[in-house]
């Protein structure tokens, strides 16, 4: 280890440290990339309707980024270990539960609680990295290395799903919780007990956390509503997802302690950063549903096959830590975000004219583009979402980042589904091609839209970075923080 620690510049106590949150991380990777490649599966075993199968997906992703704002901020209050351990062995626990559902509703519910479980464990061990590890070098390198294990897992996820769905799809549940045991004893050994924040006066802004979680939910649900259930029902629900978010901006404004502190957003790079994650993450997530099911329904491809020819995507788990901080030094982290985007625009682009009959040549030129696109957007995101946040914030810093992740992928999934089911006339192959060529607009506008936002971050310094946070009075939340370009 002392070698190690020599050539990359952190100790071995840090790398204890960073090996358990890669972990945690990887173990989220994994999950939902076993979960992705088993969806057929699941809707041939339960009987589900194109609908109900990307609520299984989503349920996961609405808890997940639904609470991820109050488990930021809980990571703040009562400390970052504390909610690591407790939320991990929720995960544990309902990962395992998932495996014995016998209805779809079950399985919904089920992934519903590990995403929750998921919102607290994930920004609480991020925000162990962003606040144990100096902020510059070392720091980046960190969180470079954490989000190419995080690429890792679902690399790793892809495969094997498919050989434990060949078992049978219930194994894609009770695998993580293996995993997720070692995970949990390594937590308690390696990471450090820290002082307990001082709470006092501080309360949870409990009311902020069910509007913002109740305008997530509505807003993606009026999306996938809206090609099934009619125009006036999809516009009804998204006006009553407004109406929360308003409800949730208006509690933050006069909350004393609130989840989200609003001046935060007068932040430009953070605020870039967050908005390209949602776009980006509602493109990715939603192109590899559509891909999988064109796989698996289409072109009657095996699980196994099908992860397989996923497989090239991973290439990310490789770059992320290799290539993306030689790029980060060289050229800033802006750069390389716009760069990462206009490749994953690319990447959809070749997938528009998708045929009925593609060989996996024709395919694995947009696959690999979207590999590297990721190791190049995620990363420096992540970096540029925490970086200049004080110590205080970077759990909400994190929470806010996961939740953008998250909130997209959940739409992403939503919009590729509405849009495939409104251009899909029939069950025929012709049909399901028409539904999958429409479906898959969506990633492309929304990596175009993400691609445009990040280009305003262009006009940063060279290295990329936001200008150090100013100090914030805690007696009324007051900042003197600038718009940053």
């Amino acid at each position: 280890m002392s070698a190690l620690s020599t050539s990359s510049g952190l100790s071995a106590r840090k790398w204890g440290i960073l090996l358990v949150l890669c972990g945690a991380i990887f173990l989220e990777g994994i999950d939902v990339a076993m979960l992705n490649v088993a969806l057929p599966s699941i809707r041939a075993d339960l009987g589900l309707s194109t609908g109900e199968l990307q609520w299984v997906m989503s349920a996961y992703v609405l808890g997940y980024g639904g609470f991820m704002l109050l488990g930021g901020r809980a990571a703040d209050l009562f400390g970052r270990r504390r909610m690591f351990v407790f939320w991990l062995g929720v995960f544990l626990v309902f990962s395992g539960l998932g495996g014995f559902a016998d209805a779809g509703w079950v399985l919904i519910v089920a992934r519903f609680v590990t995403g929750v479980a998921a919102a607290f464990m994930t920004p609480a061990g991020l925000s162990v990295i962003t606040t144990g590890f100096a902020e510059g070098p070392e720091r980046n390198k960190a969180l470079l290395v954490y989000s190419g294990t995080a690429a890792g897992g679902f690399t790793v996820g892809l495969v094997a799903g498919g050989l434990l769905t060949a078992v049978g799809w219930r194994w894609v549940f009770f695998a993580p919780v293996a995993l997720s045991f070692l995970i949990l004893v390594a937590a308690l050994v390696f990471i450090p007990e820290s002082a307990r924040p001082d709470r006092s006066g501080q309360r949870v802004d409990v009311a902020g956390a069910l509007t913002i979680t109740a305008a997530l939910v509505l807003i993606v649900l009026a999306v996938e509503r809206a090609a099934h259930a009619g125009f006036a029902v999809g516009v009804g629900t998204s006006l009553a997802g407004a109406a929360f978010l308003a409800a949730f901006l208006l509690i933050e404004r006069r909350s004393a302690e609130p989840l989200v502190r609003l001046g935060i957003f007068r932040n430009g790079s953070l605020l870039r950063a967050n908005l390209s994650a949602m776009l980006f993450a509602a493109g990715f997530f939603g192109f590899q549903f559509l891909l999988v099911l064109y796989l698996q329904e289409l072109r009657d491809w095996s699980t196994l096959r099908t992860s397989f020819a996923m497989l090239v995507i991973g290439v990310d788990a490789v770059l992320s830590p290799t290539l993306t901080p030689r790029l980060v030094d060289r050229f800033g982290t802006a750069r390389v975000i716009f760069g990462g985007l206009l490749l994953a625009v690319v990447s959809y682009g070749l997938f528009l004219p998708l045929g009925a009959d593609w060989s996996y040549a024709a395919m694995f030129p947009g696959l690999l583009i979207l590999g590297l696109a990721f190791s190049l957007a995620y990363g420096p995101l992540t970096i540029v979402a925490t970086d200049g946040i004080a110590e205080e914030e970077q759990g909400l810093a994190g929470g806010l980042l996961y939740t953008a992740f998250q909130f997209g992928a959940a739409l992403g999934l939503s919009a590729v589904t509405a849009v495939s089911v409104a251009a899909t006339h029939g069950r025929s192959p012709a049909a399901l091609l028409d539904g999958y060529r429409a479906g898959l607009l969506v990633p492309f506008a929304a990596a175009v839209l993400a691609a445009s936002i990040s280009a305003f971050g262009l006009r940063t310094r060279r290295g990329g970075e936001p200008a150090p946070a100013p100090s914030v009075d805690a007696s009324d939340g007051r900042t003197d923080l600038p718009v940053s370009g």
